[in-house]
Order: C-alpha cells, then sequence, then structure tokens
C-alpha cells in the first residue's frame, strides 16, 4: 500500500507569492497576508521566494510572468480578485495558464461562503503555467486561511502529477 502523503513530499520545492494591492504596495497600509502565504509555504517544506507587493492591475502579471520564468512549484497571489473597478488579478492570470483546475477555486469558494457569503464573489482562477501551479487567493487574511486550507491536503499531490509523476 502507498505511503500517505505527508508535508515532505513539497521540500526542496520553490514557490513564489504575489500580493494585489496598491494600497500596500504603495505603503498605505501593511500588507497582512504576505506573511501568512509565505509562512505556510514554509512550514509545508516550500522554499518561498519574498512576497512580491505590487500594485493592482498590469504589474501583477508582470511579476507573475517574472516568477514564472523561475519556474517555481507553486506561485500564491492574494488580492485584486473582487469586483473593484481595479480588481483585475483574475484577468492577469489567466492567459498564463496552460490548463485551469477549477474545482479548486469552487472548494475554496465553498469553504469560504461557509463563513462568509461574500466569498463566492471571489473571481479567482487555479492552473498550471507549465510545471507550476499557480492559485489566486483573496486579499484577507481569512479568505487566505480558508484557501491555504482547501490547498493542503491536495498540494505535494498537485505538485507531483505536474513534474511528471503519477501520484496516487
Amino acid at each position: 500500500m502507498p505511503e500517505p502523503h505527508t508535508h515532505e513530499d513539497v521540500t526542496g520545492r520553490k514557490a513564489g507569492v504575489v500580493i494585489a494591492s496598491t494600497r500596500a504596495a504603495s505603503g498605505v497600509y501593511e500588507d497582512l497576508t504576505g506573511p501568512v502565504i509565505v509562512d505556510w509555504l514554509t512550514e509545508h517544506g516550500f522554499e518561498p521566494y519574498p512576497a512580491l507587493v505590487v500594485p493592482d492591475g498590469d504589474s501583477v502579471g508582470a511579476a507573475l510572468r517574472a516568477l514564472l520564468s523561475q519556474q517555481p512549484a507553486v506561485i500564491i497571489t492574494s488580492g485584486g480578485t473582487g469586483l473593484s473597478p481595479t480588481d483585475a488579478t483574475p484577468e492577469q492570470t489567466l492567459p498564463l495558464l496552460d490548463r485551469e483546475i477549477p474545482g479548486i477555486m469552487e472548494g475554496i469558494r465553498r469553504a469560504g461562503t461557509d463563513k462568509t457569503p461574500t466569498a463566492m464573489l471571489s473571481r479567482g482562477h487555479a492552473g498550471a503555467a507549465g510545471k507550476t501551479f499557480v492559485i489566486n487567493l483573496p486579499g484577507s487574511p481569512k479568505g487566505v486561511m480558508d484557501g491555504l486550507g482547501v490547498l493542503d491536503p491536495i498540494l505535494g499531490h498537485l505538485c507531483e502529477q505536474l513534474e511528471g509523476g503519477h501520484g496516487h
């Protein structure tokens, strides 16, 4: 019988974090989600690059393309997934994905909606860009924690599959 998946599955894998927040990027307030994501990735055996805090819009796409050139196993974004006029993270992410993985976002929206009905307004994407898993999480620490909770049991297996392994 195969061994159950453990957090060691991801050891040594690089990870990128992009925070889409015009106000945090300009220093109006401190980014609260980047440290949560970086700590979570580290606890799960990834080697995260420092979080990139960028303004909403085209800067998000530029940050994603820069990280993708490094070919990390995972890129997690936070912010810019709502309906305000400047929220453009999904539009910046989608053209970079080779394949979408809609079930992950369905799971995240479902987990968040149990606590906050507005979670269903998140327009984020999840998918593969080459061998890199890319996911858009909401901009709130609670929304990020909900999303990471959904990723927790599947991320090692997902990375393995994208790298060409068969998984279990």
